[in-house]
């Protein structure tokens, strides 16, 4: 019994894999407040209530601009929803291939060294849409922590679930209320712990700081390659679970 609650999730599917991800959320979210334009990459809804407000006061050429981060977030969504089916599709028919999880992670990181990389003259929405879509399409991608939803580019609904569970832990002595106030409020903490080493890196590296989301990309990478190609390669066809 404790063999298959061991391998009942996938290793995309785990707790670690979803802390570093946040991490990288967060780190993204103060990198471009602090060195790219004064915003953030992570979620779109400012955006959205911007766009309305710009519409309303009838500044078209405002308006236009803030259709760049909605329309990059919306086709990074669609993106990899086809990707990840095109991937499947491909892997059945060739027997072994990574799994879409592993290569959405893969390509975060020369996406981070070309952005690292970038002359601070360029305009910032090269960067800002960039990882808009970027963030979508990891958003789409990674979907639940262990059988609870979650997401890796945002905190907002991590603040209401561990506010939530916390009550119903205390109140009626619920266990898995509090097994889920405690993986909510872990994620809150690695956003945080990104988006602080993001703002110091950044003080000291300026555009370059994007950079450093390199090695923790490039350990989640490693790790999933590891067990697509070895002890989960067996299991490349299932599914995570929310899609």
């Amino acid at each position: 019994m404790e063999n298959r609650k061991d391998n009942y999730f996938l290793e995309c599917e785990r707790h670690w894999v979803f802390w570093m991800l946040i991490f990288v959320g967060g780190y993204y979210g103060a990198y471009t407040f602090s060195v790219r334009g004064g915003v953030f990459c992570n979620a779109q809804t400012a955006n959205v209530v911007l766009l309305a407000l710009d519409i309303g006061n009838m500044q078209w050429e405002k308006a236009l601009y803030m259709l760049l981060p909605i329309s990059a977030y919306l086709m990074g969504a669609v993106v990899s929803e086809i990707l990840a089916k095109e991937v499947k599709l491909y892997r059945r028919a060739q027997h072994k291939m990574l799994r879409w999880d592993t290569i959405m992670v893969g390509l975060e990181i020369p996406m981070a060294v070309l952005l690292g990389l970038m002359p601070p003259s360029w305009p910032n929405q090269i960067c800002q849409v960039t990882l808009n879509f970027v963030c979508s399409m990891r958003f789409n991608t990674f979907r639940q922590n262990e059988g609870v939803p979650m997401a890796t580019v945002f905190i907002t609904n991590h603040l209401r679930q561990t506010g939530s569970n916390l009550v119903k832990a205390i109140r009626d002595q619920d266990d898995q209320a509090s097994l889920r106030w405690k993986m909510h409020g872990s994620m809150i903490l690695f956003f945080f712990l990104g988006c602080l080493i993001s703002a110091i890196l950044c003080r000291f590296w300026n555009t370059r700081a994007i950079m450093g989301a390199i090695p923790v990309l490039a350990v989640v990478f490693v790790r999933l390659a590891i067990a697509d190609c070895t002890y989960e390669k067996d299991r490349l066809n299932q599914v995570p679970r929310g899609h």
